[in-house]
């Protein structure tokens, strides 16, 4: 069975669900420009080396650059992201794992958005950090994720 070319209709969705639930991976395809691509080969990278490459797969298609606001395309299941979401390629990690999530939770009949969805997909791109954390040897990347855990950590605390 072939991924649908639309996740949007009911069958749509249901086809892409059994598909997953089946074990199907994507072949991941990135579109943009060559700067724009060197910068998601990194971002992949470091999704590999927290170990989250097949997940990522599992529910996303392509990366694409676009030049308006970075955002998950459930229908496509893809990722369009702009030049500067990208530029920090352990923030971007961690957002892609964040829109993964997202993806996710569409196939499943889950509500993806708004206020308790948005916080579980928070909570899945904290994880990330910290298991990206714990995994890399690379001590920059290291202190990038000890930043933006702070980061987050704080952010949570205003609320």
């Amino acid at each position: 069975m072939k991924f649908p070319e639309k996740v949007y209709t009911t069958e749509e969705v249901k086809k892409a669900k059994e598909l997953v639930e089946n074990g199907y991976k994507h072949l991941l395809t990135v579109e943009g420009s060559p700067n724009f691509k060197q910068k998601v080969a990194e971002t992949l990278e470091l999704i590999k080396t927290a170990g989250y490459y097949d997940f990522l797969r599992t529910y996303i298609r392509q990366i694409i650059e676009i030049d308006g606001l970075t955002q998950l395309r459930e229908t496509e299941a893809a990722i369009w992201a702009n030049k500067f979401a990208v530029e920090n390629p352990v923030d971007a990690a961690s957002l892609f794992i964040q829109k993964t999530s997202q993806m996710k939770e569409y196939l499943e009949g889950e509500l993806y958005y708004g206020g308790t969805a948005e916080k579980r997909s928070i909570e899945k791109r904290i994880e990330f950090l910290q298991v990206l954390h714990g995994k890399s040897s690379d001590a920059a990347v290291k202190t990038e994720c000890q930043r933006l855990l702070k980061m987050w950590e704080e952010s949570s605390l205003a609320y």
